[in-house]
């Protein structure tokens, strides 16, 4: 069976490598990998980590780019690789626009599209935007629906998709088992991290900032970086907030953060710095979803930067609590979890309703037609 893995982003690619490297070794499998290039240089940092190699290497990214403008992009070179490899399956992750202008160009040939991840929903069409609307127009083609958690599964069943659902748990937390098994036990890379990051101060608190949603340009993101401006003040926290590189980002928290001593703008890290920062981190601010679903496993707190979220199962486990981007709101949450040890111990839950390190040995076999016991949180 020839299965053509598409992905485009720096979060697809942590999420779709380990999976991909199960697919290449399914001797029923014959697996390919194509990127377009959605996110051209975060896209590199994790290509390396992971030693993918892609045989089919789009670049559809330009500078200021539309929606629209991408999208048209995406189907019209997807289309052309699908032309020339005549796959049995392809194999798409998540939200992004590379998912959903890979799974309608797949859908246009009738060739099976299977989506990594299906089944999230924030209930919200325009929040987290676009991504909701893509989701739901991958999940509604796919023929098979890899749904990480039953309430993925069941908000899928719930809109009578017509492919059918299996529950995997999420490829990431295989990412983040494989990505800490290394850290684990490569003394050499911890060292070679510990001085990296030499600068931080052991005495102080570690606030770890992830931002990006498009949803949160212009106010939202003024606000997220007041509320940090406030948060700065206090003497025992540092904050380290690796800066993605679109400029409706970039542009505003420099603006507003660039002059604090003890807030660190540092530029995008690769996969394993970044859990090498979650495990040192007291406390996480984010919108970012994977970092929901990797945050429980390190027993680590999350206030997650948005009003809405398609992952409710770490808010109901009580390791997650949504915020928005009210600074007053994102500061007296963050101060709370600093300031009161009560609060801050009924955060740090070690129990991860996401995924056991198994999922993609699950859409393995669920590809081949294998029996195989789905997972329960």
């Amino acid at each position: 069976m020839r299965i053509v893995s598409i992905f485009g982003t720096r979060p697809e690619a942590i999420k779709m490598a380990p999976l991909v490297a199960a697919l290449r070794a399914e001797p029923q499998i014959n697996s390919s990998l194509c990127i377009t290039g959605q996110h051209r240089e975060m896209l590199a940092q994790v290509m390396a980590l992971f030693d993918l190699q892609a045989e089919h290497q789009l670049d559809v990214m330009q500078p200021n780019q539309s929606l629209n403008g991408l999208f048209a992009r995406l189907i019209t070179a997807v289309d052309a690789v699908l032309e020339r490899v005549q796959p049995d399956g392809v194999l798409v992750h998540g939200d992004t626009t590379t998912a959903a202008a890979a799974a309608l160009a797949a859908f246009h040939r009738g060739i099976r599209v299977g989506h990594v991840e299906a089944g999230l929903r924030s209930g919200d069409i325009q929040s987290p935007y676009p991504e909701e609307m893509n989701r739901r127009l991958v999940d509604s083609v796919s023929t098979w629906l890899f749904a990480p958690t039953l309430g993925a599964r069941d908000a899928a069943l719930a809109e009578k998709v017509s492919g059918r659902i299996w529950v995997t748990g999420n490829t990431v937390i295989d990412a983040l088992v494989a990505t800490l098994a290394k850290l684990d036990h490569d003394a050499a890379l911890e060292r070679t991290l510990a001085e990296r990051y030499a600068w931080l101060d052991g005495r102080r608190k570690l606030l770890l900032v992830t931002g990006h949603r498009r949803e949160n340009f212009g106010e939202g993101f003024r606000n997220i970086c007041a509320a940090l401006q406030d948060l700065a003040q206090r003497g025992d926290l540092q904050i380290v907030y690796p800066v993605h590189l679109n400029p409706n980002v970039r542009d505003v928290v420099r603006s507003v953060l660039g002059e604090r001593a003890n807030v660190h703008l540092i530029a995008p890290v690769d996969y394993i710095d970044f859990v090498w920062l979650m495990r040192r981190a007291y406390l996480i601010l984010t919108d970012s979803g994977g970092v929901q679903e990797e945050a429980p496993s390190l027993g680590k707190p999350v206030l997650v930067l948005r009003d809405v979220t398609e992952r409710p199962e770490a808010v109901a486990a009580g390791t997650v609590r949504l915020v928005g981007t009210s600074r007053e709101r994102i500061v007296t949450e963050a101060s709370r979890l600093l300031d009161d040890p009560a609060t801050y111990a009924g955060f740090c839950r070690s129990a991860n309703p996401y995924g056991d390190g198994r999922a993609c040995s699950r859409i393995v076999d669920a590809l081949c037609e294998r029996p195989f016991a789905q997972f329960h949180a």
